[in-house]
């Protein structure tokens, strides 16, 4: 189903001094985002210029100098937006609109501030930024609105092209389902697996630009279940191919061909913000959320006793107290648990109806002993509900510990593996029904977790678990079954084997999901931004031999624990850094910030832990890292075009030793090597340039920092930003592929005009 790209766009945006963009529209993105911050800080600056009665010639030129450079970086960015305009028809009317309105609101508010050649700019002869502030407010808002429709029409080109690139993979989906003969596979698997490849990096690009954490991790949890079900497609397929007269390969196959098309429409609702039918998302009530909730509530009795009614706080915790019923009613809950979360239940009743008591009388007569009972009342509500919460923590982290630990030897897959390879159907069907056993208990596992998890995108992660668990449980036993009836089948065995490592996978994860819930719980920093990633190039080639990845031993991942605790050191002091500024969006620390993420789960990895399972995965990670690199040196460079400080020959030594690591990394990742030893050496290399590429990041964010902290303070550091230069356009209209046309007629090529503004100095 191809989905219109329209409904996914919009903007609300405003500022400080009042200006707001069109209220129909809202802002998903952080490129849109930031693209616009520069243009809102120079009219904020300009319209919340002080008026004082003597104004010297420099703030008047100031103040010209600023209605120019943004009339003219209008004119250039109205450019961009025509050319793009011109290249997709079925924009180019709201983009023409948009354009028309950008370029007169900028030339009004250049007229308005032409006030530097007026001995009087304030007379009546001459309307300026003086005599009509409505006037420049107005036009502002124009501006403010017509640029971000403009941001969000080019924004609908990316969606545009996830949704194309989502067509063609489910296109040639369509194509593998029918094939007959392993020549035909082959070549459309070669087709497909490329396809996925853009699709990956599509993405993955709009997953780290979206705002919304929430669907962050939606997305994050698709993208890895188009990820798995990849290798499992091409198994289940040959499986199938190889034995086409045997049920459960098909049965196999069929699931594995609706997952993925599961994975890749909510994908596109994510991208388009829009579900299927006009349904409204139901995202579950967790426990913690409730409580949370209530408690806000009822703390907020302190300051009005009026703004709510006690039947809602009676509803609030009834549906708390049936959620609990969750844990109550589960088998694998424990008695002692199950006990003290009856009994806090109860409690809770009785404090909500003593609070809801003080609460009526203190409505009726506010006297001095009545709000202190009532401040009593609402400290026990709130310390039993906390109770509550701690209560049902444990009771969920506990059983998932213990069911962790129990399943940790997978020995009812080594079972299936063994007696489906031996072709005996009867201990087969015995070891399935106990794979079936296991999936109900992680199933619930996953459903308790959920409930005390914490924040939104843990509770996702936490439903995506157990959707793996429900699906890949199934997936194993008609995997098994078919190796059963073809124990001589190498390639049944493979499929196996497949669907096996996925489900050891998903438990693998748990344990790192359960670390995490407990760290937000204790109120530790628990949550890492982690980059996935989708099959890559070569991964699945044309014939279709895979390269098994290799895992460390224990005795290696002793020798580079040392090499991983400096970079976990290094990820904490990037972390303060980046923490230190006060503008979270700037470029530099967005790049910074990326590294770190990126550093961190290669630190993971040292310890045998995170999303990164092997040292293929590490090796990736590791070019990802130095192309993340590669974009701040970038950055470092355009920032140090604005320095004129000291500091400047050491800001550029610095970035052009990160372009040095970078490169050097980006090798040591793709050198191609043979054997364990090699191997390893390989890991050891890419692990301590990451460390060294951090030192140097640790040293670049401080220097930075105080650069732009001195243009704060007036110390002039920071000189105008170079003019536009007007080859831009011609070299972008020039360009006719369509690959480079998207590179040069889009939100990065507009997000450069506006950035080239001009600040002017409040003083």
């Amino acid at each position: 189903m191809a989905t219109s790209p329209c409904s996914s766009s919009g903007v609300s945006s405003s500022s400080s001094s009042g200006l707001g963009a069109d209220a129909g529209l809202e802002i998903r993105t952080r490129s849109v985002e930031q693209t616009l911050v520069p243009l809102v800080s120079q009219i904020t600056t300009l319209i919340n210029h002080k008026d004082k009665p003597k104004r010297s010639d420099k703030t008047l030129q100031a103040i010209q100098r600023v209605g120019q450079a943004v009339n003219l970086a209008v004119g250039r960015f109205v450019t961009v937006g025509e050319a793009i305009a011109n290249e997709n028809h079925e924009l180019k009317e709201e983009m023409s609109v948009a354009c028309i309105e950008a370029r007169r609101a900028g030339e009004t508010i250049a007229q308005l501030t032409d006030v530097a050649s007026l001995d009087h700019p304030e007379s009546d002869s001459h309307i300026t930024i003086f005599t009509d502030k409505t006037g420049v407010v107005k036009a502002a808002r124009l501006l403010l609105s017509s640029v971000t429709k403009v941001l969000v029409l080019a924004d609908r080109i990316v969606i545009k092209q996830i949704i194309t690139s989502r067509n063609k993979v489910l296109a040639t989906m369509e194509q593998l389902e029918k094939v007959s003969s392993f020549q035909e596979f082959v070549q459309i698997f070669s087709q497909f697996g490329n396809e996925m490849v853009e699709f990956a990096h599509l993405t993955g690009d709009r997953q780290n630009d979206l705002k919304d954490e929430k669907k962050k991790a939606r997305m994050a949890a698709s993208r890895a279940v188009l990820e798995k079900c990849t290798m499992m497609l091409l198994t289940a397929s040959k499986t199938c191919l190889r034995h086409p007269d045997c049920e459960s390969a098909r049965i196999n196959k069929d699931g594995v061909f609706h997952r993925m098309r599961l994975a890749l429409e909510q994908v596109i609702e994510i991208v388009t913000d829009s579900r299927p039918n006009g349904e409204n998302e139901m995202a579950p009530i967790s426990i913690y959320s409730g409580i949370k909730e209530f408690k806000n509530k009822v703390e907020g009795l302190r300051e009005n006793l009026y703004f709510l009614s006690k039947e809602n706080l009676s509803t609030m915790l009834e549906v708390i107290l049936e959620h609990t019923e969750d844990f109550t009613d589960s088998a694998y809950t424990s008695h002692e648990h199950r006990e003290h979360i009856l009994e806090l239940s109860k409690q809770a009743k009785m404090e909500l109806e003593q609070l809801v008591s003080v609460w009526i009388q203190a409505q009726n007569q506010k006297t001095k002993d009545l709000m202190e009972d009532l401040e009593v009342a609402i400290l026990k509500t709130c310390q039993c509900m906390n109770e509550l919460k701690r209560e049902v923590h444990s009771a969920a982290t506990s059983l998932a510990a213990d069911l962790l630990k129990y399943h940790t030897d997978h020995m009812v897959l080594k079972a299936l593996k063994i007696t489906g390879g031996e072709g005996n159907l009867e201990a087969v069907a015995e070891y399935t029904c106990k794979l079936s056993e296991q999936k109900e208990q992680l199933v619930e596992m996953c459903r308790l977790l959920r409930h005390v998890s914490g924040t939104e995108p843990l509770e996702i992660t936490c439903i995506h678990a157990e959707d793996t668990f429900q699906v890949t449980g199934p997936q194993i036993i008609s995997a098994a079954e078919t190796l059963a009836l073809h124990p001589t089948s190498k390639i049944a065995k493979e499929n196996l084997e497949v669907f096996c490592e996925a489900w050891e996978s998903q438990l693998s994860d748990m344990s790192m999901l359960l670390r995490e819930i407990n760290d937000v719980f204790e109120g530790r920093r628990g949550e890492k931004r982690v980059y996935l990633s989708l099959p890559r190039p070569g991964k699945h080639n044309a014939n279709l031999k895979a390269l098994k990845p290799v895992k460390l031993d224990t005795e290696e991942q002793a020798k580079i624990a040392k090499l991983g605790l400096e970079l976990h050191l290094l990820t904490s002091d990037v972390d303060s850094e980046t923490e230190k500024w006060e503008d979270q969006e700037n470029e530099i620390v967005q790049h910074g910030q990326g590294m770190s993420s990126m550093a961190y789960s290669m630190y993971l990895f040292t310890r045998g832990e995170g999303l990164l399972k092997t040292t293929q995965d590490l090796f990736h990670q590791a070019e990802i890292f130095a192309a993340e690199g590669t974009k701040l040196a970038s950055a470092l460079h355009a920032f140090s075009d604005q320095v004129h400080d000291d500091d400047k020959t050491l800001l550029l030594l610095e970035a052009e030793k990160l372009v040095s690591m970078c490169k050097q990394l980006q090798l040591t990742a793709k050198a191609a090597v043979q054997g364990k030893s090699a191997t390893f050496t390989k890991v050891d290399a890419c692990i301590l340039k990451t460390r060294n590429m951090m030192t140097v990041l640790c040293q670049l964010l401080p220097l930075c920092c105080k650069l732009l902290r001195k243009n704060k303070a007036g110390n002039g550091c920071l000189k105008p930003a170079p003019p536009w230069r007007e080859d831009r356009i011609q070299t972008g209209t020039n360009v006719h592929t369509p690959e480079r046309r998207t590179e040069t007629f889009g939100i990065k090529a507009l997000e450069n005009h506006v950035t080239n503004m001009t600040f002017l100095e409040r003083k």
